[in-house]
């Protein structure tokens, strides 16, 4: 009767410990329009997978497909990680968005977070982060250290997200220096380290001895750091990560973005099913934007400015387009005793007063 009862007894073991074990970790993929490398826009978004990644051990896994051209391919890629057992997808590129809306539509037990868009629904939200807080920033310690009174910018479309960049520097650096002007070039890519050292050495001609970017490679940096030696009143600024490695000498600072924190947050939300449809647009305030470490070549009165400023942002006392805010023309976009609102930087598609070069058409 004992050797009956003993496969009863551990088959029943064996249930209960199958019951008690915890539920398989949800499978998490990420979109990166450019390789991952050690700095740029994919980097940092690949900075906050891993964070989370290691914040929530055991309850998610993570992938990720680098390198996917917005468009087609994207769609493509998207559709094969819910089909591969992914159950939230987060795709990081504006180019995505379409695609994004597109697959979710197909798979609504799915959940889809698009980076910069505007398109939400039931299944799929968007977040972003107010990048033009820190060009502000950068652009009034640019303001403080030209020689020149000329900035230089490589930027990659003219899309509301880098208009915003453009303006705000300018708003920044015409603050402290009303006889500067921001020379923008367009190089129509995201990541293409040949047009972005090009165009960086094309506004370094034109007399900018203040250089930013709003492209993923370190190209501009590099470009400036090469020059620097024959102009040492010549500097840049970084975007998305600290590029100092890239430009030791003259890199002064740059604006760094975040996304650890979000990432962790909302798949909090998604494992305990309380995630509902967002837009999230955090900035200095929520920790998702950031200033590289300073240049020590940045005056201690400049360094006390810029810390002021940035906690009077934080705190909602100071918006880098507080009226008046002027477009290219002069004419007023926003009345003196009034912030932009979110809807119209969204909605940005010209040059503010104090850019001198001529908007895309499209």
């Amino acid at each position: 009767m004992q050797n009956l009862k003993t496969p009863i007894l551990i088959l029943g073991l064996a249930a209960g410990a199958l019951m008690a074990a915890d539920p398989a970790p949800t499978q998490v993929g990420f979109v990166y329009v450019s390789p991952v490398g050690d700095a740029g826009w994919t980097y940092q978004h690949d900075l906050g997978r891993r964070e989370m990644e290691k914040n929530l051990a055991g309850k998610v896994t993570t992938k990720f497909v680098e390198n996917v051209p917005e468009g087609a391919d994207a769609e493509r890629v998207i559709r094969q990680m819910i089909t591969g057992g992914a159950k939230v997808v987060f795709t990081t590129s504006f180019g995505y968005m379409n695609a994004t809306e597109k697959v979710a539509l197909a798979f609504p037990d799915k959940i889809f977070f698009h980076a910069t868009g505007y398109k939400t629904g039931k299944n799929m939200g968007i977040y972003n982060a107010r990048f033009y807080e820190g060009r502000y920033l950068c652009g009034v310690i640019a303001g403080r250290m030209t020689k020149s009174h000329v900035a230089g910018y490589v930027a990659a479309f003219p899309i509301p997200e880098v208009l915003q960049g453009i303006n705000a520097f300018t708003q920044g650096m015409r603050s402290v220096d009303p006889k500067a002007e921001v020379r923008v070039i367009w190089v129509n890519s995201w990541f293409d380290p040949g047009k972005e050292r090009e165009a960086a050495l094309t506004l370094i001609s034109q007399g900018a001895d203040m250089i930013t970017h709003h492209t993923d490679s370190t190209a501009a940096v590099q470009a400036v750091e090469e020059k620097h030696k024959e102009n040492p009143n010549l500097y840049s600024f970084s975007y998305h990560s600290d590029m100092a490695k890239y430009g030791p000498t003259s890199q002064l600072t740059g604006t760094t973005h975040h996304w650890g924190d979000f990432y962790t947050r909302t798949m909090k939300e998604v494992l305990a099913g309380t995630w509902k449809s967002t837009n999230v647009w955090g900035g200095i305030k929520d920790g998702m934007i950031k200033l590289a470490p300073l240049n020590a070549a940045i005056p201690p009165a400049v360094r006390k400015q810029v810390a002021g400023l940035e906690k009077d942002i934080a705190a909602g006392k100071l918006h880098p387009f507080a009226g008046p805010v002027l477009g290219q023309d002069g004419k007023e976009i926003v009345p003196k005793g009034r912030n932009m609102t979110d809807a119209e930087l969204g909605a940005m598609n010209y040059y503010v007063q104090g850019v001198a070069s001529t908007l895309p058409k499209k």
